[in-house]
């Protein structure tokens, strides 16, 4: 079932650049942005995450963490940070469950061609670990900056 503003965080793993198990459940106790994005190092998704890596600094004086999410394997994760200097942390999946969880294996289209791909698409858990804003469809210009303000009117 795909989650919903108002739901509550999934109980789902994911995994971190060095191959460690990432658990979304270990988010909750602070306000967390999760963004799922296509793939590293192209332009829209290093934009992305330049911006978020940028601004992490005032996400964390807002008391909120953040993460982004690919199907890129964890080496091109490590790869993806060190050629843009990145300070967002990024994680991998596995199978399906965070697909599912979020809605975010969606189809697409390109050149007239359809395909299945990620949806661009950034969720905003508060400190109780419920759902209470989301993005989907996101454009990439000045989408940090506006999540950036939602996460401070949390506070």
């Amino acid at each position: 079932m795909t989650i919903q503003d108002g739901g509550a965080l999934p109980t789902i793993d994911l995994i971190a650049p060095d191959g460690s198990p990432i658990h979304l459940a270990d988010y909750a106790g602070a306000p967390f942005v999760l963004y799922f994005y296509p793939k590293d190092d192209t332009s829209g998704c290093t934009r992305e995450a330049q911006d978020f890596s940028r601004l992490l600094p005032d996400f964390h004086a807002a008391g909120a963490k953040v993460l982004g999410v690919s199907g890129d394997p964890p080496a091109k994760h490590q790869k993806f940070t060190a050629k843009y200097d990145l300070t967002v942390p990024l994680a991998s999946y596995e199978g399906d469950a965070a697909l599912t969880a979020f809605g975010v294996w969606v189809e697409k289209k390109l050149y007239g061609k359809t395909y299945m791909g990620i949806d661009r698409s950034t969720f905003l858990f508060d400190s109780s670990g419920i759902l209470v804003r989301s993005w989907r469809k996101v454009r990439v210009p000045a989408h940090a900056e506006e999540v950036l303000r939602a996460v401070q009117q949390l506070a």
